[in-house]
């Protein structure tokens, strides 16, 4: 099952259907709701469904957007913030989005599982956006060719050192959390998809995925692999992204599929950046849903040769 995400298209539209049929015209039987649904889409994505022109194959947590919210916001509230009320928000939105699958029949929730929020970088580094983030800060050093430099390598080992420090209680919260979910989502006949991140401070870091996911059961819990986010992570030397996903490939159960440009710009049209889509095609198998993530800035004819790229590697 191939699918295109809603991301690439919701910002453009007023109506649910209109922007379905989009998706619909370029040939997709499937497409995916994104984190970028607002609630007034909602009645054209009904009508859509309902009138069988497109099938939803996946919902990306948070979908519809929570009341007041206009905007893409996947992390708007997290299972591993300190605050309870921020908590139980992130339980109340999943649970909203679990049973909006159930209404446009999807198959699987993509869900994004927290980060450590304390998690900075010492010494007045500043980021691609002025915040001081480690990703953001590592990705402009390389970029400018300062990963060989100590100054890179100090901050590398900061990261490391915040990450094994910083873990345990958003690992415990965000477990917690889950279990609650994955109950709901049994009881509503879906899946889930617990998605590798491109961001350091987020979690279940990379090396963990695999030990955290067998505290659930594989029958509703699944991996979910980012191509992009993945290649993001080589690129900062943090794993090598096709042993990572060989490691994770039994519990594997759908792909965001996106290319990446050196050293961090992700969900660019596949075949024009660094991800190696004729080396992840051992662990692609047909029962996996294969969902194009694309920018809002990729043309219609980026999008169709983006996707003929991975149809050929991959089998259409």
């Amino acid at each position: 099952m191939y699918s295109l995400s809603t991301c690439w298209n919701s910002h453009r539209h007023t109506d649910g259907r209109a922007m379905l049929q989009e998706i619909a015209a370029l040939g997709f039987e499937h497409a995916e709701l994104s984190h970028g649904i607002r609630v007034s889409l909602v009645p054209g994505i009904l009508d859509a469904v309902d009138a069988g022109e497109i099938r939803i194959s996946t919902l990306h947590n948070f979908c519809p957007l929570p009341m007041g919210v206009s905007h893409a916001a996947p992390n708007v509230y997290q299972f591993t913030s300190p605050d309870p009320r921020e908590r139980d928000s992130a339980l109340k939105q999943t649970f909203k989005t679990l049973e909006f699958a159930v209404r446009v029949k999807a198959r699987v929730v993509v869900l994004h599982m927290g980060s450590l929020a304390e998690m900075k970088p010492k010494g007045g580094f500043l980021g691609l956006f002025g915040a001081a983030d480690f990703t953001d800060t590592l990705l402009d050093m390389i970029a400018a060719q300062q990963h060989e430099t100590p100054k890179f390598q100090k901050l590398l080992a900061d990261a490391v050192e915040q990450q094994e420090r910083l873990k345990p209680t958003p690992m415990q919260l965000t477990a917690a959390a889950l279990k609650e979910v994955a109950a709901r989502a049994a009881e509503l006949g879906l899946l889930l998809g617990i998605e590798n991140r491109e961001a350091l401070e987020e979690v279940p870091l990379d090396g963990e995925m695999a030990q955290f996911l067998t505290q659930f059961p594989s029958a509703t819990v699944r991996y979910w692999h980012d191509t992009g986010h993945a290649q993001i992570k080589e690129h900062l030397g943090f794993l090598h992204h096709v042993t990572h996903l060989g490691q994770l490939a039994e519990r594997l159960g759908g792909f965001h599929i996106h290319d990446v440009e050196f050293p961090g710009s992700d969900h660019r049209e596949p075949g024009t950046g660094t991800v190696d889509f004729a080396a992840l095609k051992p662990f692609v198998k047909p029962e996996h849903i294969k969902v194009f993530e694309f920018s809002p800035g990729l043309s219609v004819e980026q999008v169709k040769r983006g996707v003929a790229h991975v149809k050929n590697l991959w089998g259409a």
